[in-house]
């Protein structure tokens, strides 16, 4: 709608009062007036371009979605990786400190002649291979702490600055999911840009149909005109008018056939991508579930592993006090249960991250039935499956 006061500055011709030779003088002609234009969406054009639009926004808003589920995965998982390092770290301290108090017991007996110089020498070189292993596990610990830090937001430097995290620190939630229905695959935020996409890939094909059909507009005015400004809103000094018109296409009919069959086709493309994005979602959710069910397997098996190991060893440190076993058996168990040790705490951190990979693989957690915040809210078409989307 539009409301404007037109100053026109004109001079007709006299052909204009049928008069082809009489030159009359300009006059200036005031016109306050209201215009109205209205185009009919007989074919829906107008409404499926709004419609392609809105879900080009809804496809940002779920990529903004995604892209901080995503972060919020990588914190975690490189928390996780930092809590092993530091849980591996303090095993290899504590075999560290088993070795010296062997060997300072073992150097006594070669002292009085109670054992062999080659076994000074072999606890000496396992005691140096633990403490070898220490350097590496401190380098990663560092890269760490500066991944951290950037996915934080920081620079490497402020690592300090953040919180330091171990094992015990983390907690698995009290259910954990075994099975789940399909509906919350549907959650993720990649699933739900994918149906976005399609949804705006549709709405074009309608455009395009639309535009090979003539399009309807409709005008109206009223207002004043007068010569003077003064006479602008005086007695017959009113004006109005009303009109249609109607716009067909006919001399590039093919272009627009051929566009609305491009449109189609990048419809098609857009569903092969769904369905593509449908059946990833549905395998990583598999997966996770899987890798679950033989992480719990795994972390009772490694700390029955550990357990052993460790009764193992101090049974076969009293032995060797006594004489009652060779010290390559030492050794043995030394390295035994050094191995038990960073086993189980690699199960330990992979079940954690196995349950934030799952958070991920379901947009956001297998408790949100339905999302609940305004990041995730369920979209405004979400009644209307897209996989019954038909754009012919």
């Amino acid at each position: 709608d539009e409301y404007k006061t037109i100053r026109h500055n004109s001079q007709p011709s006299g052909a204009s009062l049928g008069e082809a030779n009489v030159q009359l003088n300009p006059f200036t002609l005031y016109d306050a007036s209201v215009n109205v234009s209205y185009t009919l969406d007989l074919f829906g054009r107008t409404r499926r371009d709004l419609e392609a639009l809105q879900a080009q926004v809804d496809y940002r808003r779920f990529q903004l979605e995604g892209a901080r589920i995503t972060l919020a995965s990588n914190i975690v998982t490189a928390a996780l990786q930092e809590a092993s390092l530091r849980a591996q770290m303090q095993a290899t301290r504590e075999i560290v400190a088993i070795q010296e108090e062997q060997f300072a017991l073992i150097e006594r007996q070669f002292e009085l002649g109670g054992v062999a110089r080659t076994d000074v020498l072999a606890q000496r070189a396992s005691l140096a291979q633990s403490r070898a292993a220490l350097p590496p596990l401190e380098k990663r610990l560092a890269q760490n702490r500066h991944l951290l830090a950037v996915l934080a937001g920081r620079f490497p430097g402020d690592a300090s600055d953040l919180p330091e995290f171990r094992l015990e620190d983390f907690r698995l939630p009290e259910d954990l999911p075994v099975s789940l229905p399909s509906s919350l695959a549907r959650q993720r935020p990649d699933v739900r840009s994918a149906e976005e996409l399609l949804h705006a890939a549709s709405a074009r094909v309608g455009v395009a149909t639309a535009d090979l059909y003539p399009q309807i507009t409709l005008t109206a005015r009223y207002g004043t005109e007068a010569a003077r400004a003064g006479d602008l809103f005086g007695p017959g000094s009113a004006v109005w008018g009303i009109g249609a018109g109607l716009l067909q296409p006919i001399l590039h009919g093919g272009a627009l056939e051929a566009n609305r069959r491009a449109e189609v086709a990048g419809f098609d493309q857009a569903a092969a991508q769904y369905r593509e994005t449908v059946l990833q979602a549905f395998r990583d959710v598999a997966d996770v579930l899987r890798a679950l069910e033989f992480d719990a397997v795994t972390v009772k098996a490694q700390r029955d592993a550990e357990t052993a190991a460790g009764d193992t060893l101090e049974i076969t440190r009293k032995q060797v006090r006594f004489g009652a076993t060779s010290y390559l058996s030492l050794l043995n168990a030394q390295r035994q249960y050094h191995l038990a040790r960073i086993l189980l705490v690699q199960a330990q951190a992979g079940r954690f991250a196995d349950t934030a990979a799952l958070f991920q693989a379901l947009g956001g957690g297998w408790w949100n039935g339905s999302p609940g915040d305004g990041t995730t809210k369920t979209s405004r078409n979400d009644e209307n499956s897209h996989a019954g989307v038909s754009p012919r």
